[in-house]
């Protein structure tokens, strides 16, 4: 019989023992769950230096291609017919595009009211469209205020107790919905201040534009408007924007695409409360002049991914001036050797002691693509932010220098995912932002939003929208969180299958197929640069055998190309994978009346510059057997859609699995 000291002691081991073993599977969870945001976040900002490299293409492109009307339309504005008037008055509007009877969508009368406001609501929540007259005159009333806007805001809590900051929301509606549910509509005595990025990503961007320019209209003294990194048309070619708005409005997307440029650009450029609190999308350098960026004419810049010609040209001229060695493959990534070079934040290269004249232009876009792209660290200093491509690292140091330049006490920005909706650095001076839960993942994080009271305190709230995310344990959710990471890591490293292959081969002297763990990882990040622990991420990703040595080759395995077509060489394969969302993007470009159709003559020369553009050695006549065999008619043009379709990964187990 027990003791009932002994029993007590059963129970305690007991109890010590199922703790011991709950912190160990919690910590074993935490850590899947950080490893594969790390991996979300790695190749999200990759995919941005992807896009500063294409929008470099799409300037050689123009200055290259035999045709170029069909390019030059993401450049300048569409033909007349597409052009909308800033002078078109809303009753012209009314007379140019009806609104038939079928149509049971709000019907929009300005200037708008609150119960229109509340129509919009409810129609976007039963996922109705709003009709491209309302959208359009929507969007034709929202520049003419916004030009009446200052580049820096100024607001005082004074008239209201509190002033509500929400970050990035990139077409996230649900979430846009429950921050009014849980905080209140935007009124007089309910502000906010939305800090750019309210669009790509997301299926409902154009929803979430409608609803906060409409607001604006009401309230324009109480609800307002940054611009963030997003708000830019290039941007929204790759991210998704520009496909959402075409898709909704068939037949005007071209004339709201164009209205919605001019509207971007006319976004105010930062918010100042109480003279304290610097409110901007991305951040700061050590270069960043508030009074320079209030003062210039923020609408010249429609889109940064393509600096003025000015400042093309001074890059041509820096480029003849300093000698270059052949290019890395990893183009992206490139870091200058010596001291003959050094870089702004904005990543242009200029040399040391150029006689180059100073160029307003160029100190223009630099100073606004700082603040548009720019992240805190914790390092002082101001580097290059090569992760992104664009803008730069800021350390305490710089943020203190701002601070006491302009008497200062906080800087609140966004532009960076957080898993808990915000974070707070720089000892409580700059706080991040970001306002899209469910970012990456259903369940991959939260979203938030800050208030601000009069004692200019901060308080935090945060929220996650759950569809499904209940009904699932922790476990569930974090394997759902993992197994889309590692699907998207696998895509990127079977894109890069025959570099990763030669990378393994320096480490494999003997040829015998597996290479030591560390050399293994040291070959993954030297090509796919990704910052990642690969270490870690090794039994995700490749087989070891029983002496502790990595089957380089098993990484491949279960992947393959989704509809193989055997004309196809492997190595034009591998790079159609790899570059299939770029080519996606020049296609829909050149597809004027978005048939999806483009002429043998057009791929096979678009084809040419982009791959002489990025250095990628592909024979012509692979190209050209390959273009020949898909033109299935024989009429001289192809789906580049279909096309582009077989091209992409396939992960085996996961189609054994649904099969």
């Amino acid at each position: 019989m027990c003791t009932p000291l002994f029993s007590t002691l059963t129970v305690i081991r007991a109890a010590i023992l199922i703790q011991k073993w709950y912190r160990f599977t919690m910590a074993r969870l935490e850590m899947r769950r950080r490893y594969s945001l790390s991996i979300f976040q790695s190749i999200e900002y990759a995919d941005e230096q992807d896009q500063l490299q294409l929008s470099n293409f799409f300037t050689f492109m123009l200055d290259h291609c035999t045709h170029p009307d069909s390019v030059s339309q993401i450049f300048t504005s569409p033909s007349a017919p597409q052009v909308v008037d800033e002078d078109l008055s809303l009753k012209e509007f009314e007379k140019k595009i009806d609104v038939p009877d079928s149509y049971y969508g709000p019907r929009l009368s300005f200037p708008l009211t609150v119960e229109d406001a509340n129509a919009l609501l409810h129609a976007f929540r039963n996922e109705q469209l709003l009709h491209a007259r309302y959208v359009l005159q929507l969007l034709s009333e929202t520049r003419r205020v916004l030009k009446e806007m200052p580049n820096i805001t100024h607001l005082s809590t004074s008239y209201s107790k509190e002033i509500t900051v929400c970050g990035d929301l990139h077409g996230n509606l649900d979430d846009l919905l429950l921050i009014f549910y849980k905080n209140g509509l935007p009124s007089e005595q309910n502000r906010y201040v939305f800090n750019g990025d309210f669009v790509d990503r997301g299926k409902n961007s154009m929803e979430i534009l409608i609803i906060l320019f409409a607001f604006l209209l009401i309230y324009p003294n109480d609800l307002h408007l940054n611009r963030g990194n997003h708000e830019d048309y290039i941007m929204n070619l790759r991210y998704g924007f520009t496909k959402e708005v075409s898709k909704k409005y068939k037949d005007h997307w071209k004339q709201i695409l164009c209205l919605l440029r001019d509207v971007f650009s006319w976004l105010p450029l930062a918010t100042i409360i109480d003279s304290k609190v610097l409110i901007l999308h991305g951040g700061i350098s050590d270069t960043t002049d508030l009074d320079f960026l209030n003062a210039l004419e923020r609408n010249k810049l429609k889109s940064l991914m393509r600096p003025p010609k000015s400042v093309r040209d001074r890059q041509d001229q820096t480029k003849k001036r300093v000698p270059t060695t052949k290019p890395s493959k990893h183009i992206a990534n490139q870091h200058v050797a010596g001291k003959t070079q050094h870089n702004s934040s904005s990543g242009f290269t200029e040399p040391s002691g150029s006689n180059l004249p100073p160029d307003p232009a160029l100190k223009e876009w630099k100073q606004i693509l700082d603040i548009l792209w720019s992240d805190p660290r914790s390092q002082n200093g101001c580097t290059p932010n090569k992760r992104r491509g664009g803008g730069c690292y800021f350390g305490p140091d710089v943020t203190a220098k701002l601070f006491e330049r302009y008497n200062l006490k906080m800087l609140i920005r966004s532009h960076e995912f957080k898993p808990e909706g915000y974070e707070i650095s720089h000892d409580g001076k700059v706080i991040t932002i970001f306002s899209a839960s469910n970012y990456y993942e259903e369940g991959s994080n939260r979203g938030a939003y800050i208030k601000l009271n009069p004692e200019l305190i901060p308080r935090f709230v945060q929220y996650q929208v759950s569809k499904f995310t209940r009904r699932k344990n922790l476990r569930e959710r974090v394997g759902t969180i993992e197994s889309s990471a590692l699907k998207s890591l696998r895509e990127k490293i079977y894109a890069h299958k025959s570099e990763l292959t030669s990378a393994f081969a320096q480490y494999d002297i003997n040829g015998t197929g597996r290479i030591s763990v560390n050399d293994w990882a040291a070959a993954m990040e030297s090509v796919l640069q990704l910052e990642l622990p690969w270490r870690m991420l090794r039994s995700q990703l490749a087989q070891m055998n029983p002496d502790g040595e990595v089957d380089f080759m098993s990484c491949f395995y279960d992947l393959k190309m989704g509809q193989p077509i055997k004309e196809t060489q492997p190595a034009l394969a591998e790079t159609l994978c790899r570059y299939r969302k770029d080519l996606e993007i020049i296609f829909n470009i050149i597809d004027k009346d978005h048939s999806g159709l483009i002429s043998l003559e057009e791929f096979s020369q678009t084809w040419r510059l982009f791959t002489s553009h990025l250095g990628i050695d592909v024979q012509d006549d692979s190209i050209d057997k390959l273009v020949l065999s898909i033109d299935y008619n024989k009429d001289g043009h192809i789906d580049f859609n279909e096309f582009l379709e077989a091209f992409h990964v396939v992960h085996r187990l996961e189609k054994k699995a649904t099969s």
